[in-house]
């Protein structure tokens, strides 16, 4: 018997579905992983389209310079949209 696949609400979204990412890097351009409290929340993100992923950036950029992020690249899928991009004023 075949079953059909999981529905999306009960799937993490693929890479075609969500093709935006941002690239979390250090101020030598390194990619970093965010430590601290709260960092999962902030690892691997992947959004539908550029808007949400440049919407998510811009409330948590905060969270990201806290967590040891000085710099975000964008993607779609391996092209580099725009980036690096300082976290810092």
């Amino acid at each position: 018997m075949n079953l059909p696949d999981q529905p999306p609400t009960f799937r993490r979204p693929t890479a075609a579905e969500r093709p935006w990412t941002w690239r979390l890097e250090d101020s030598t351009g390194a990619e970093v992983t965010p430590t601290g409290d709260g960092a999962d929340e902030l690892v691997a993100q992947r959004f539908a389209s550029q808007a949400d992923a440049e919407s998510w950036v811009g409330e948590l950029f905060g969270d990201l310079a806290a967590a040891g992020v000085d710099q975000v690249t964008l993607f779609e899928h391996d092209r580099r949209v725009y980036g690096p991009m300082s976290l810092h004023p």
